[in-house]
């Protein structure tokens, strides 16, 4: 059983979850959170802790950046959208148990502000690695994204998660070894 209760965007997430592990879900209802459910979520996470588990688009990162501006500290488990994925629908509730289970597996938990400091991983760091202003920036930090167990984003929110997840600079480095090893390989 899983200590926390994980937010979810509807009631086939839910039932995917329950699929997958022993846990108690709270629904958001999609991208239009009610204040009810935000109170819900504030207090599970007072009590309980949270876990939220969105969908790998643009709808579940709102949702996701939502529930954590109203219940801090909350803690993100993330899945790679090539596990999220059927007949072009994108969503937990698409996912394999195993691949639930591997997201639950690698959590990640934001720094609080306040405890922040300065981040270890710089925009500069993401411009050398390829991950900005780059043919395949998107694409890298897909791979980087999903090896880090951040999930996918934009150039700005990649090292703002970087930065609220507190990824080192040995973390980003042997991510990026691997990418980089990866695409060697594939020249052959």
């Amino acid at each position: 059983m899983i200590k926390e209760i994980i937010v979810v965007e509807g009631k086939d997430d839910t039932v995917a979850i329950k699929r997958a592990v022993e846990a108690e879900t709270i629904e958001t209802g999609g991208s239009a959170i009610g204040e009810a459910v935000l109170k819900r979520v504030a207090l599970a996470q007072e009590r309980r802790g949270v876990i939220i588990f969105t969908d790998p688009d643009h709808a579940g990162e709102r949702i996701r950046k939502i529930v954590a501006q109203h219940a801090p500290g909350c803690k993100h488990a993330f899945l790679p959208q090539e596990e999220a994925l059927y007949k072009g629908d994108i969503g937990v509730e698409n996912a394999s148990p195993e691949a639930i289970r591997r997201a639950l597996a690698n959590l990640r938990t934001e720094a609080a502000p306040d405890t922040a400091g300065l981040p270890e991983v710089t925009m500069e760091d993401l411009m050398q690695a390829g991950l900005l202003v780059h043919p395949q920036a998107s694409e890298r930090r897909l791979k980087m994204g999903n090896l880090l167990g951040i999930g996918y984003a934009n150039g700005k929110q990649f090292y703002k998660r970087c930065s609220m997840f507190r990824i080192t600079r040995e973390e980003f480095k042997r991510a990026l070894d691997q990418i980089v090893e990866s695409d060697e390989e594939r020249r052959g």
